[in-house]
């Protein structure tokens, strides 16, 4: 009884640590992020922040979720002013795709309009259902999105 209870107690530990590893690891070698943050450590406009998104992602999707990614929104940021890279990673726990977004600033990123971000995630959209065979709908809905800022 004793080994099950403990099994599931590290089950639950993993599950709820692996994310915050995951994103501690994939902002831990950005210096550039670090030192705009130090720059103005209060969270003005200024400072650099991450874009967190998740969205939904099974095993089977996730060769497609890479495809679209290529064929929109990689090119389509790498064009943006203010923009300083990105990380994708997969949670095949709970089946989702973690974007981080590094932005050299919160004025920058907002500074897009958002019918170009409509028109990129309709293009995203179109190249997933393409390569999934699907005629209509997000293959991939968002679950979750926020902003980050560095301490």
């Amino acid at each position: 009884m004793i080994t099950i209870l403990l099994i599931r107690l590290r089950r639950a530990l993993f599950s709820l640590a692996g994310p915050c590893l995951v994103l501690v690891i994939a902002l831990a070698g950005h210096d550039d992020l670090r030192d705009t943050a130090l720059a103005e450590p209060r969270g003005g406009d200024d400072v650099a922040v991450v874009e967190y998104l998740r969205i939904q992602v099974s095993d089977q999707a996730r060769d497609a979720w890479m495809e679209a990614e290529r064929g929109s929104w990689e090119p389509w940021l790498a064009q943006q002013k203010g923009f300083l890279g990105r990380d994708l990673l997969w949670d095949p726990s709970t089946e989702e795709g973690m974007l981080l977004i590094r932005w050299s600033s919160r004025e920058a990123w907002k500074a897009i309009p958002q019918e170009e971000v409509e028109a990129v995630q309709q293009r995203f959209e179109l190249i997933a259902r393409q390569a999934l065979g699907q005629v209509k709908g997000n293959p991939f809905p968002l679950v979750y999105e926020s902003e980050l800022l560095p301490q």
